[in-house]
């Protein structure tokens, strides 16, 4: 009787974690060179969120390092770290299965990394194209845009902005 219970607890929380997912995330994309589809209110599932718009072969790929260090730092206390790579910016290997080299192996990536989308103009990504209406579109490869657990765009971080920047760690702190 009390497994049914936890089981029949499990599913309400579930749906509801889902009902109140922002719709510009009710959405299933693929991962970094996988044929998996994920659904990204299951990763957020009432979470705080930090997306990157990403790129394999651009000055500022090594952020890499720092934004696994970030999501090991805070993901025990909810935090969850979804990149998204794009050739945008004319900086994304033409091989899906070199830049899931450089993210996988190279950088020791264990977020949750999406297969390349656009992520600015008309032929953005839902995703971003939110996060524009939101806040601002991404001017260059590793933008950062931390969500509260409702989704909102709390902050806006350019590329220049390093993962061990005091102001996005403090900035990560006040929606934990």
């Amino acid at each position: 009787m009390i497994r049914i219970l936890t089981l029949i607890s499990l599913l309400i929380t579930g749906s509801a974690a889902q009902a109140s997912c922002p719709e510009f995330l009710d959405h299933s994309m693929r991962k970094l060179h996988s044929k998996e589809q994920i659904n990204l209110c299951e990763v957020q599932s009432g979470k705080p969120m930090l997306i990157i718009n990403t790129a394999s072969h651009c000055g500022f790929t090594p952020q890499f390092k720092g934004l696994e260090a970030l999501y090991q730092n805070y993901r025990d206390q909810g935090l969850q770290v979804v990149g998204f790579a794009s050739d945008d910016f004319y900086q994304e290997a033409n091989d899906e299965e070199k830049a899931a080299e450089v993210c996988y192996v190279n950088y020791g990536v264990t977020f949750t990394m999406i297969a390349p989308s656009h992520v600015k103009g008309s032929n953005a990504n839902p995703v971003f194209r939110e996060l524009a209406d939101q806040s601002q579109s991404p001017s260059w490869n590793f933008n950062k845009y931390l969500l509260d657990s409702s989704g909102k765009v709390v902050q806006h971080f350019g590329s220049n902005t390093r993962p061990d920047s005091e102001d996005l760690k403090a900035a990560i702190e006040s929606v934990l």
